[in-house]
């Protein structure tokens, strides 16, 4: 589905006339648009700005099907290049993280087996095959790769010390459990005491698009994706 929003008036070129500019976007998360993909009959591209016609340089990726899919999904190489950039740089202060953090490093905040691969509740394993092409194909927790941040699991944790992952919004895991290997975006390094001391690991296993939905940042990750996007947007046009 889809919603139709309205983002503001603009006076129509060479008359007089006052046109009223609308966008599509998605009903799962209305700060993506949606712009049919001149590219391709049938297809649309996925943005996070508003410009019309949008940049697919700066498109999440493009998708045969409403809402996407893993099998309609294809990713787009460089958006998830600036993703990771801006993940990189910005993560730490992320709030979310941040309150994890502190939570990791509190009495109990050890319960999670390290590795990435250990469910409690005897969640049953879930094939990511089909899922969609992500941050990278690493092996991840349950891979055979070398897995990147996700197979750092949540190993220490009250007062010991350890890795927190960053997961996507879209399908937020129970309280004191681990987020699906396609769902985790990726892993910093805190001490004993909650305070992130690492840099941001790409998980390697991260999927845009999976059966749970599309990319679901937090308020601050998604301003600052945006205002990144914007940047490239005035660096290079459209």
């Amino acid at each position: 589905m889809l919603l139709i929003t309205r983002l503001g008036a603009t006076s129509a070129r060479h008359t007089g006339l006052l046109s009223r500019r609308y966008v599509s976007t998605l009903s799962s998360n209305p700060h993506i648009k949606v712009f049919p993909n001149a590219a391709t009959n049938g297809s649309h591209l996925l943005t996070y700005l508003d410009t019309n016609p949008p940049s697919p340089r700066l498109a999440i990726g493009s998708t045969t099907a409403l809402p996407p899919t893993p099998q309609s999904f294809s990713e787009n190489h460089e958006f998830l290049s600036i993703l990771t950039e801006v993940l990189s740089k910005h993560a730490a202060q992320d709030p979310n993280l941040q309150a994890q953090a502190q939570a990791f490093a509190a009495p109990g905040g050890a319960t999670l087996g390290s590795g990435g691969a250990f469910f409690p509740q005897q969640r049953r394993p879930r094939s990511s095959k089909g899922s969609g092409a992500g941050l990278g194909g690493g092996g991840g927790a349950g891979g055979g790769g070398a897995g990147g941040a996700s197979a750092q699991g949540g190993a220490g944790g009250a007062g010991v010390g350890g890795h927190v992952h960053l997961s996507d919004l879209r399908n937020p895991p129970d309280f004191g459990r681990i987020a699906w290997p396609e769902d985790i975006l990726g892993s910093i390094e805190v001490d004993g005491q909650g305070t992130i001391i690492g840099e941001f690991q790409p998980s390697g296993t991260y999927r845009i698009v999976t059966n749970e939905g599309i990319l679901g940042l937090s308020d601050f990750l998604r301003t600052k994706l945006i205002e990144r996007l914007e940047e490239e947007e005035k660096k290079k046009g459209n």
